[in-house]
């Protein structure tokens, strides 16, 4: 598991506008952590509202600064809290992106229109197609021959796109976990030698073709941007032979700071390369971030319970696990934990293992973090807990509740 040479100081290198330390105490946006916790108990999802509009004002700009016609789509797979939808509505600077009937219900639900919507799926069953076809003017990204070829036959004429595997993928630090596309093939997308088919298949049907998608991983910053140039090379391909397409969708996969050693995403350099191969094609250039706009906006927030070295080990057990959180174990990715209460300047700080209450050995959510003495009732904050944490939590061992909030401005 990676582990991290975050302080629990209030210089640490994740500090931002919104998180950090004030008078000692641990703040997210605007709100002090320690207050909340005894008010709601943990454990406690807390999402800061003026950082995911902060973060989404950024990836527009930098998408704005190449006059390049775009829309953004929120990917709701990474956190589908009801409030936070609305306020992603209310702002009217992006739609939604989906895997799900339900999540297009969600999304409905919460106010978005249907053509405001954007639907990518895999493996999708009868019901799902007849469920998700009453949302007339839903986008439809089918991901197979066998999804065109049912879609024909329920709704011939219908407008739809293509899910494109490009067989190039990217992940955070080469994390071949996070690829969605490329090795020795994934369960995604239309792969190069179905293309031709697909095309006749659409034609057959009466289907128009009026997209293609290409989402080939997650979590890429700035030193990666030359395996997405490359990608997007072998999507251009794909893009020549479907005149007149109404969008082009990159999928998501942008990246945040998850260690000391990662620097944010560099979006004029990201927005140079999407726009030199798909700017000025007369079509839009759509992107369905998730990570990017909630990920450091959301904190995970838990109580400790048992401090003991077993071996060589210091281990702070907390009240959470990877049912809460799955992404340590799941994809290796951190969870950096930061003390709730400032540790003394004086406090001698010594790897610790946070494990989770959940009985299998898999449950570590961070090894060796760097930490000042721990004691029953303590209480620590995980960052970057914002996306794929409430989202993917599960009831193993029955131990599934927690509370979500979203903090207004203080």
């Amino acid at each position: 598991m990676a582990s991290s040479s975050a302080s629990p100081s209030p210089t640490a290198w994740w500090t931002r506008p919104g998180l950090g330390y004030v008078r000692g105490e641990l703040h997210v946006g605007g709100h002090a952590v320690g207050p909340l916790a005894r008010a709601h108990g943990t454990p406690l999802y807390l999402y800061d509202a003026a950082r995911v509009t902060d973060n989404l004002s950024r990836l527009r700009s930098a998408l704005t600064a190449r006059d390049l016609p775009f829309r953004v789509c929120y990917a709701m797979k990474s956190n589908r809290h009801p409030p936070l939808l609305r306020t992603l509505r209310r702002l009217g600077q992006c739609g939604i992106d989906t895997c799900s009937p339900a999540e297009v219900a969600r999304a409905r639900a919460c106010g978005f229109a249907a053509e405001n919507i954007s639907f990518t799926g895999t493996s999708l069953s009868d019901a799902d197609l007849n469920t998700l076809l009453r949302h007339e003017g839903l986008v439809m990204n089918l991901d197979s021959l066998h999804d065109i070829a049912r879609v024909g036959a329920l709704a011939p004429g219908r407008r739809i796109g293509l899910r494109i595997n490009p067989g190039l993928g990217i992940g955070y630090r080469r994390n071949h976990l996070l690829r969605y596309a490329g090795g020795g093939g994934t369960k995604f997308g239309l792969h190069r030698e179905q293309f031709p088919a697909a095309l006749r298949l659409a034609r057959r049907h009466g289907l128009i073709v009026e997209g293609l998608h290409f989402h080939t991983g997650c979590g890429y910053l700035t030193p990666q941007l030359p395996v997405l140039d490359e990608i997007f090379t072998a999507c251009r391909d794909f893009v020549r032979r479907v005149p007149g397409l109404r969008y082009v969708n990159i999928g998501g996969g942008l990246g945040i700071p998850l260690v000391a050693s990662d620097r944010p995403l560099d979006l004029a350099k990201w927005s140079v390369v999407v726009a030199r191969h798909f700017g000025g094609h007369g079509h839009e250039v759509w992107c369905e971030p998730g990570d990017y706009l909630v990920k450091d906006a959301g904190v995970l927030v838990l109580e400790v319970n048992t401090v003991e070295r077993k071996g060589r080990t210091l281990y702070a057990g907390v009240n959470g696990g990877f049912q809460l959180h799955i992404e340590p174990a799941f994809y290796q990715l951190p969870l950096v934990p930061a003390p709730v209460r400032a540790a003394s300047p004086r406090a001698r700080l010594q790897p610790t293992t946070i494990a989770g209450h959940i009985n299998e050995a898999l449950d570590l959510l961070h090894a060796d973090a760097p930490l000042p003495p721990l004691a029953n009732g303590d209480l620590l904050a995980f960052l970057n807990a914002g996306g794929y944490g409430a989202s993917m939590a599960s009831n193993h061992c029955m131990r599934g509740d927690f509370t979500e909030i979203l903090l207004p401005a203080p």
